[in-house]
Protein backbone atom coordinates (compact mmCIF):
# COMPACT_ATOMS: atom_id res chain seq x y z
CA UNK A 1 0.00 0.00 0.00
CA UNK A 2 1.64 3.28 -0.95
CA UNK A 3 2.13 6.22 1.74
CA UNK A 4 1.42 9.71 0.94
CA UNK A 5 4.05 11.70 2.45
CA UNK A 6 3.10 15.94 3.30
CA UNK A 7 5.39 18.45 5.18
CA UNK A 8 1.97 19.59 7.66
CA UNK A 9 -0.95 17.41 7.59
CA UNK A 10 -4.01 19.98 8.82
CA UNK A 11 -6.91 17.88 10.27
CA UNK A 12 -10.07 19.80 9.82
CA UNK A 13 -12.08 21.96 7.21
CA UNK A 14 -13.89 24.78 9.14
CA UNK A 15 -12.26 27.95 10.57
CA UNK A 16 -9.56 26.64 12.39
CA UNK A 17 -8.18 24.34 9.28
CA UNK A 18 -8.61 27.37 7.19
CA UNK A 19 -6.89 30.01 9.27
CA UNK A 20 -4.40 27.40 9.72
CA UNK A 21 -3.95 26.97 5.67
CA UNK A 22 -3.91 31.09 4.93
CA UNK A 23 -0.67 30.87 7.53
CA UNK A 24 1.10 28.15 6.43
CA UNK A 25 0.41 29.27 2.85
CA UNK A 26 1.78 32.64 4.10
CA UNK A 27 4.92 31.50 5.27
CA UNK A 28 5.69 29.03 2.46
CA UNK A 29 5.24 26.07 4.70
CA UNK A 30 3.81 22.84 2.35
CA UNK A 31 0.29 21.52 3.14
CA UNK A 32 -2.54 19.37 3.24
CA UNK A 33 -6.41 20.01 4.83
CA UNK A 34 -8.11 17.33 5.50
CA UNK A 35 -12.14 17.57 6.25
CA UNK A 36 -14.53 14.39 6.55
CA UNK A 37 -17.21 16.11 4.90
CA UNK A 38 -17.61 19.18 3.30
CA UNK A 39 -15.81 22.92 4.32
CA UNK A 40 -17.81 24.30 7.50
CA UNK A 41 -19.32 20.68 7.88
CA UNK A 42 -20.96 21.75 11.61
CA UNK A 43 -22.43 25.01 10.46
CA UNK A 44 -24.03 23.13 7.75
CA UNK A 45 -25.91 20.05 9.30
CA UNK A 46 -25.45 20.77 13.09
CA UNK A 47 -27.24 23.86 13.59
CA UNK A 48 -30.54 24.86 13.70
CA UNK A 49 -32.19 26.49 10.54
CA UNK A 50 -32.71 30.13 12.05
CA UNK A 51 -29.33 30.62 13.20
CA UNK A 52 -27.26 33.57 12.84
CA UNK A 53 -23.70 34.52 14.16
CA UNK A 54 -23.74 35.89 17.53
CA UNK A 55 -21.25 38.81 16.52
CA UNK A 56 -21.75 41.50 13.72
CA UNK A 57 -20.54 40.71 10.04
CA UNK A 58 -17.51 43.00 10.51
CA UNK A 59 -16.19 41.34 14.06
CA UNK A 60 -16.88 37.63 13.17
CA UNK A 61 -14.96 36.88 9.86
CA UNK A 62 -11.27 36.16 9.00
CA UNK A 63 -9.15 39.60 9.22
CA UNK A 64 -7.88 38.64 5.00
CA UNK A 65 -11.54 38.84 3.99
CA UNK A 66 -14.70 40.64 4.62
CA UNK A 67 -18.42 39.37 4.13
CA UNK A 68 -19.65 40.00 0.84
CA UNK A 69 -23.12 42.11 0.00
CA UNK A 70 -24.27 42.20 3.69
CA UNK A 71 -24.30 44.97 6.47
CA UNK A 72 -21.38 44.90 8.35
CA UNK A 73 -23.60 45.84 11.07
CA UNK A 74 -26.04 42.79 10.71
CA UNK A 75 -25.43 39.78 11.57
CA UNK A 76 -24.68 36.69 9.04
CA UNK A 77 -26.94 33.75 8.63
CA UNK A 78 -25.54 30.28 9.02
CA UNK A 79 -25.87 29.61 5.42
CA UNK A 80 -23.70 32.86 4.71
CA UNK A 81 -21.18 32.06 6.99
CA UNK A 82 -21.21 28.86 5.23
CA UNK A 83 -20.45 30.51 1.91
CA UNK A 84 -18.49 32.46 3.62
CA UNK A 85 -15.69 29.81 4.52
CA UNK A 86 -16.33 28.02 0.91
CA UNK A 87 -15.31 31.50 -0.54
CA UNK A 88 -12.15 31.93 2.12
CA UNK A 89 -10.79 28.45 0.85
CA UNK A 90 -11.00 29.59 -2.61
CA UNK A 91 -9.44 32.78 -1.75
CA UNK A 92 -6.43 31.07 -0.28
CA UNK A 93 -6.35 28.73 -2.93
CA UNK A 94 -6.48 26.14 0.52
CA UNK A 95 -5.28 22.43 -0.50
CA UNK A 96 -8.03 20.95 1.22
CA UNK A 97 -9.48 17.31 0.19
CA UNK A 98 -13.31 16.68 1.41
CA UNK A 99 -14.85 13.61 2.27
CA UNK A 100 -11.91 12.32 3.91
CA UNK A 101 -11.94 11.33 7.56
CA UNK A 102 -9.13 10.61 9.86
CA UNK A 103 -9.73 7.25 11.53
CA UNK A 104 -6.35 7.38 13.82
CA UNK A 105 -3.24 9.51 14.24
CA UNK A 106 0.06 7.91 15.78
CA UNK A 107 3.33 8.36 15.80
CA UNK A 108 6.31 7.56 13.30
CA UNK A 109 8.61 4.83 15.01
CA UNK A 110 11.10 7.15 14.82
CA UNK A 111 9.65 10.12 16.55
CA UNK A 112 9.97 11.84 13.71
CA UNK A 113 6.45 12.53 12.60
CA UNK A 114 3.50 11.03 12.21
CA UNK A 115 0.86 8.88 10.41
CA UNK A 116 -2.86 9.23 9.63
CA UNK A 117 -4.96 6.11 8.48
CA UNK A 118 -7.99 7.95 6.68
CA UNK A 119 -10.58 6.40 4.82
CA UNK A 120 -8.59 7.73 1.78
CA UNK A 121 -5.13 5.95 2.27
CA UNK A 122 -2.25 5.90 4.90
CA UNK A 123 -0.50 9.93 4.89
CA UNK A 124 2.93 10.37 6.75
CA UNK A 125 3.02 13.91 7.87
CA UNK A 126 6.54 15.45 9.86
CA UNK A 127 3.64 18.22 11.55
CA UNK A 128 -0.01 17.75 12.38
CA UNK A 129 -2.60 20.41 13.14
CA UNK A 130 -5.42 19.25 15.00
CA UNK A 131 -8.07 21.66 13.99
CA UNK A 132 -11.52 19.30 14.79
CA UNK A 133 -12.94 22.47 17.01
CA UNK A 134 -14.20 21.81 20.75
CA UNK A 135 -17.96 20.81 19.61
CA UNK A 136 -16.76 17.38 19.16
CA UNK A 137 -19.00 15.02 21.01
CA UNK A 138 -22.75 16.25 22.14
CA UNK A 139 -23.46 15.85 26.39
CA UNK A 140 -26.77 14.75 27.14
CA UNK A 141 -27.00 13.72 30.71
CA UNK A 142 -28.38 10.42 31.02
CA UNK A 143 -30.85 11.93 33.87
CA UNK A 144 -34.62 10.97 31.62
CA UNK A 145 -34.28 7.14 30.14
CA UNK A 146 -34.65 6.82 26.66
CA UNK A 147 -38.11 5.15 26.82
CA UNK A 148 -40.05 7.73 28.59
CA UNK A 149 -42.24 8.63 26.05
CA UNK A 150 -40.45 12.01 25.56
CA UNK A 151 -38.52 12.87 22.02
CA UNK A 152 -35.13 14.09 23.76
CA UNK A 153 -32.37 15.77 20.64
CA UNK A 154 -29.18 17.79 21.75
CA UNK A 155 -29.38 21.17 20.46
CA UNK A 156 -27.45 20.68 17.66
CA UNK A 157 -30.10 18.41 16.22
CA UNK A 158 -32.30 20.43 16.90
CA UNK A 159 -33.96 22.44 13.04
CA UNK A 160 -36.99 23.88 13.50
CA UNK A 161 -40.19 23.75 16.00
CA UNK A 162 -41.93 21.46 13.26
CA UNK A 163 -39.74 18.98 13.66
CA UNK A 164 -41.04 18.35 17.82
CA UNK A 165 -44.23 17.00 18.44
CA UNK A 166 -47.48 18.86 18.99
CA UNK A 167 -47.57 19.63 22.92
CA UNK A 168 -44.80 21.67 25.45
CA UNK A 169 -41.17 21.61 25.07
CA UNK A 170 -38.38 21.99 27.68
CA UNK A 171 -34.92 23.78 27.17
CA UNK A 172 -32.18 22.70 29.11
CA UNK A 173 -29.08 25.28 29.20
CA UNK A 174 -29.48 28.60 28.71
CA UNK A 175 -26.21 30.01 27.33
CA UNK A 176 -26.46 31.36 23.58
CA UNK A 177 -27.69 28.19 21.73
CA UNK A 178 -30.30 27.35 24.83
CA UNK A 179 -31.61 30.80 24.96
CA UNK A 180 -32.31 31.52 20.87
CA UNK A 181 -34.09 27.85 20.49
CA UNK A 182 -36.49 28.65 23.67
CA UNK A 183 -37.29 32.04 22.19
CA UNK A 184 -37.51 30.32 18.68
CA UNK A 185 -40.35 27.85 19.92
CA UNK A 186 -42.01 30.66 22.03
CA UNK A 187 -42.38 32.89 19.10
CA UNK A 188 -43.87 29.87 17.01
CA UNK A 189 -46.69 29.14 19.71
CA UNK A 190 -44.86 26.40 21.41
CA UNK A 191 -45.35 26.25 25.76
CA UNK A 192 -41.51 26.65 26.96
CA UNK A 193 -40.22 25.45 29.78
CA UNK A 194 -36.49 26.69 30.37
CA UNK A 195 -33.66 24.86 32.54
CA UNK A 196 -31.16 28.35 33.82
CA UNK A 197 -28.40 27.48 35.29
CA UNK A 198 -25.46 29.97 36.26
CA UNK A 199 -24.54 32.28 32.68
CA UNK A 200 -22.89 35.43 31.89
CA UNK A 201 -25.76 38.11 30.43
CA UNK A 202 -23.98 40.82 28.68
CA UNK A 203 -25.60 43.66 26.78
CA UNK A 204 -25.94 43.10 22.94
CA UNK A 205 -24.81 46.72 22.57
CA UNK A 206 -24.33 49.57 25.07
CA UNK A 207 -24.09 53.50 24.60
CA UNK A 208 -23.51 52.95 20.49
CA UNK A 209 -21.02 49.95 20.37
CA UNK A 210 -21.49 46.19 19.67
CA UNK A 211 -20.90 43.98 22.77
CA UNK A 212 -17.88 42.53 20.86
CA UNK A 213 -16.25 45.89 20.38
CA UNK A 214 -16.51 46.43 24.20
CA UNK A 215 -15.06 43.11 24.79
CA UNK A 216 -11.88 44.48 22.86
CA UNK A 217 -12.00 47.85 24.43
CA UNK A 218 -12.03 46.13 28.19
CA UNK A 219 -9.36 43.91 26.86
CA UNK A 220 -11.59 41.24 27.71
CA UNK A 221 -11.01 38.95 24.47
CA UNK A 222 -7.46 38.79 25.24
CA UNK A 223 -8.06 37.59 28.44
CA UNK A 224 -5.68 34.12 29.10
CA UNK A 225 -6.21 33.27 32.11
CA UNK A 226 -9.24 30.82 33.38
CA UNK A 227 -10.64 32.35 36.56
CA UNK A 228 -12.84 29.52 38.94
CA UNK A 229 -15.55 28.50 37.28
CA UNK A 230 -15.04 30.22 34.19
CA UNK A 231 -14.76 27.52 32.08
CA UNK A 232 -18.29 25.84 32.58
CA UNK A 233 -20.09 29.53 32.76
CA UNK A 234 -22.57 30.21 29.70
CA UNK A 235 -23.01 33.34 27.73
CA UNK A 236 -26.60 33.94 26.58
CA UNK A 237 -26.41 36.66 24.28
CA UNK A 238 -28.38 36.55 21.08
CA UNK A 239 -27.42 37.84 17.42
CA UNK A 240 -31.67 36.57 16.13
CA UNK A 241 -33.80 39.27 15.17
CA UNK A 242 -31.03 41.99 14.56
CA UNK A 243 -29.35 40.93 17.62
CA UNK A 244 -30.83 41.69 20.81
CA UNK A 245 -29.89 41.44 24.85
CA UNK A 246 -31.23 38.63 26.21
CA UNK A 247 -33.42 38.93 28.88
CA UNK A 248 -35.06 36.17 30.91
CA UNK A 249 -37.70 38.03 32.95
CA UNK A 250 -38.71 39.16 29.43
CA UNK A 251 -39.34 35.73 28.18
CA UNK A 252 -40.71 34.97 30.78
CA UNK A 253 -43.71 37.72 30.42
CA UNK A 254 -44.45 36.34 27.29
CA UNK A 255 -45.35 33.23 29.37
CA UNK A 256 -42.00 31.32 29.69
CA UNK A 257 -41.92 29.52 32.52
CA UNK A 258 -38.09 29.39 34.13
CA UNK A 259 -36.84 26.90 36.29
CA UNK A 260 -33.73 26.03 38.27
CA UNK A 261 -30.97 23.53 37.03
CA UNK A 262 -32.53 20.09 36.15
CA UNK A 263 -32.04 17.16 39.12
CA UNK A 264 -32.80 13.50 39.34
CA UNK A 265 -35.95 12.29 37.70
CA UNK A 266 -38.35 9.46 38.88
CA UNK A 267 -41.62 7.90 37.81
CA UNK A 268 -42.51 11.23 35.31
CA UNK A 269 -40.99 14.16 37.88
CA UNK A 270 -38.44 16.06 37.36
CA UNK A 271 -36.44 17.72 40.00
CA UNK A 272 -35.03 21.02 39.60
CA UNK A 273 -32.75 22.74 42.06
CA UNK A 274 -33.75 25.99 44.52
CA UNK A 275 -30.83 28.26 42.45
CA UNK A 276 -32.89 29.91 39.64
CA UNK A 277 -33.30 33.24 41.61
CA UNK A 278 -29.37 33.56 42.22
CA UNK A 279 -28.75 32.34 38.84
CA UNK A 280 -30.80 35.24 37.71
CA UNK A 281 -29.28 37.37 40.13
CA UNK A 282 -25.59 36.74 38.74
CA UNK A 283 -26.70 36.90 35.41
CA UNK A 284 -28.14 40.82 36.23
CA UNK A 285 -24.62 41.37 37.78
CA UNK A 286 -23.01 40.00 35.32
CA UNK A 287 -24.97 42.80 32.84
CA UNK A 288 -24.29 45.53 35.18
CA UNK A 289 -20.52 45.08 35.38
CA UNK A 290 -20.22 45.68 31.93
CA UNK A 291 -22.35 48.59 31.73
CA UNK A 292 -20.47 49.99 34.71
CA UNK A 293 -16.54 49.01 32.66
CA UNK A 294 -18.17 50.50 29.73
CA UNK A 295 -19.15 53.60 31.54
CA UNK A 296 -15.08 53.59 33.16
CA UNK A 297 -14.02 53.34 30.08
CA UNK A 298 -16.14 56.05 27.88
CA UNK A 299 -15.02 58.47 30.91
CA UNK A 300 -11.33 57.92 31.54
CA UNK A 301 -10.89 58.20 27.32
CA UNK A 302 -12.83 61.18 27.53
CA UNK A 303 -15.00 59.45 24.55
CA UNK A 304 -18.25 60.89 23.30
CA UNK A 305 -20.90 58.27 23.55
CA UNK A 306 -24.41 58.98 23.62
CA UNK A 307 -25.61 57.90 27.23
CA UNK A 308 -28.57 54.80 27.54
CA UNK A 309 -29.49 55.48 31.27
CA UNK A 310 -32.14 52.75 30.13
CA UNK A 311 -30.34 50.38 29.64
CA UNK A 312 -30.05 50.14 33.43
CA UNK A 313 -33.70 49.55 34.14
CA UNK A 314 -34.23 46.20 35.31
CA UNK A 315 -37.75 44.55 35.21
CA UNK A 316 -39.02 43.18 38.32
CA UNK A 317 -38.48 39.48 38.66
CA UNK A 318 -41.56 36.92 37.13
CA UNK A 319 -43.61 34.35 39.95
CA UNK A 320 -41.43 31.61 38.52
CA UNK A 321 -38.10 33.19 39.81
CA UNK A 322 -39.44 34.55 43.40
CA UNK A 323 -41.58 31.21 43.87
CA UNK A 324 -39.14 28.85 41.63
CA UNK A 325 -40.74 25.51 40.32
CA UNK A 326 -38.66 22.61 42.48
CA UNK A 327 -40.28 19.61 40.59
CA UNK A 328 -42.86 19.19 37.69
CA UNK A 329 -44.40 16.30 36.35
CA UNK A 330 -43.60 16.22 32.91
CA UNK A 331 -47.23 14.88 31.42
CA UNK A 332 -49.01 17.01 33.49
CA UNK A 333 -47.22 19.62 31.96
CA UNK A 334 -47.79 18.30 28.54
CA UNK A 335 -43.91 17.93 27.70
CA UNK A 336 -43.80 15.81 24.93
CA UNK A 337 -40.05 16.91 23.73
CA UNK A 338 -36.85 18.18 25.95
CA UNK A 339 -33.84 20.02 24.10
CA UNK A 340 -30.75 19.46 26.12
CA UNK A 341 -28.39 22.72 25.00
CA UNK A 342 -25.82 21.04 27.36
CA UNK A 343 -22.66 21.40 25.38
CA UNK A 344 -20.23 19.46 24.05
CA UNK A 345 -17.04 16.70 25.30
CA UNK A 346 -13.85 16.55 23.67
CA UNK A 347 -13.28 13.22 22.11
CA UNK A 348 -9.82 12.66 20.65
CA UNK A 349 -9.97 9.11 20.90
CA UNK A 350 -8.59 8.60 17.53
CA UNK A 351 -5.30 10.45 18.44
CA UNK A 352 -3.18 8.11 19.49
CA UNK A 353 -0.51 10.31 20.87
CA UNK A 354 0.38 10.93 24.59
CA UNK A 355 -0.22 14.18 24.64
CA UNK A 356 -3.09 14.61 26.89
CA UNK A 357 -3.99 14.57 30.61
CA UNK A 358 -5.92 12.14 32.33
CA UNK A 359 -9.35 13.69 31.32
CA UNK A 360 -8.36 13.35 28.20
CA UNK A 361 -7.48 17.07 27.31
CA UNK A 362 -4.41 17.79 25.59
CA UNK A 363 -1.61 19.15 27.28
CA UNK A 364 -0.37 22.27 25.01
CA UNK A 365 1.06 25.88 25.25
CA UNK A 366 -0.68 28.19 22.73
CA UNK A 367 -1.69 25.26 20.70
CA UNK A 368 1.83 23.59 20.92
CA UNK A 369 1.69 19.96 22.10
CA UNK A 370 3.87 18.44 24.31
CA UNK A 371 4.90 16.25 21.65
CA UNK A 372 7.39 17.53 18.77
CA UNK A 373 5.29 18.17 15.81
CA UNK A 374 1.85 18.12 17.24
CA UNK A 375 -0.10 21.02 17.48
CA UNK A 376 -4.43 22.30 18.62
CA UNK A 377 -6.29 24.93 17.21
CA UNK A 378 -10.43 26.50 17.41
CA UNK A 379 -10.32 24.85 21.45
CA UNK A 380 -11.66 26.74 23.98
CA UNK A 381 -8.89 29.13 26.19
CA UNK A 382 -6.10 27.56 23.49
CA UNK A 383 -4.57 30.62 24.21
CA UNK A 384 -7.15 33.55 24.84
CA UNK A 385 -10.81 33.85 25.41
CA UNK A 386 -10.88 34.37 22.02
CA UNK A 387 -9.92 31.63 20.65
CA UNK A 388 -13.25 29.24 19.48
CA UNK A 389 -14.44 32.56 17.69
CA UNK A 390 -13.72 32.84 14.28
CA UNK A 391 -11.64 35.76 14.57
CA UNK A 392 -9.66 34.62 17.55
CA UNK A 393 -8.64 31.27 15.99
CA UNK A 394 -6.99 33.44 12.71
CA UNK A 395 -4.53 34.92 15.57
CA UNK A 396 -3.75 31.30 17.43
CA UNK A 397 -3.07 30.07 13.60
CA UNK A 398 -0.37 32.75 13.14
CA UNK A 399 0.94 31.49 16.38
CA UNK A 400 1.20 27.95 15.77
CA UNK A 401 2.41 28.06 11.68
CA UNK A 402 4.86 30.27 12.62
CA UNK A 403 6.10 27.85 15.25
CA UNK A 404 5.92 25.04 12.08
CA UNK A 405 8.09 27.60 10.16
CA UNK A 406 10.64 28.32 12.67
CA UNK A 407 10.92 24.11 12.65
CA UNK A 408 11.66 23.89 9.22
Amino acid sequence: MSVEVVDTLVIGGGQAGLAASAHLRERGVPHLVLERHRIAERWRTERWDSLVANGPAWHDRFPALAFAGIDPDSFATKDRIVDYFVEFAKHINAPIRTGVAVTALRQISDGKGYRAETSDGVIEARNVIVATGPFQRPLIPTVIPQDAGIVQMHSSAYRNPGQLPEGAVMVIGAGSSGAQIADELQRAGKKVYLSVGPHDRPPRAYRGKDFVWWLGALGKWDAKAIEPGMEHVTIAVSGAHGGHTVDFRRLAARGMTLLGRAGAYEAGVLQFASDLPKNIAQGDANYLSVLDAADAYIAREGLDFPEEPEARLIDPAPACVTNPILQLDLAEAGITAIIWATGFALDFGWVQVDAFDAKGRPIHQRGVAQVPGLYFLGLAWLARRASPFIWGVWHDADYVAGHIAARQ
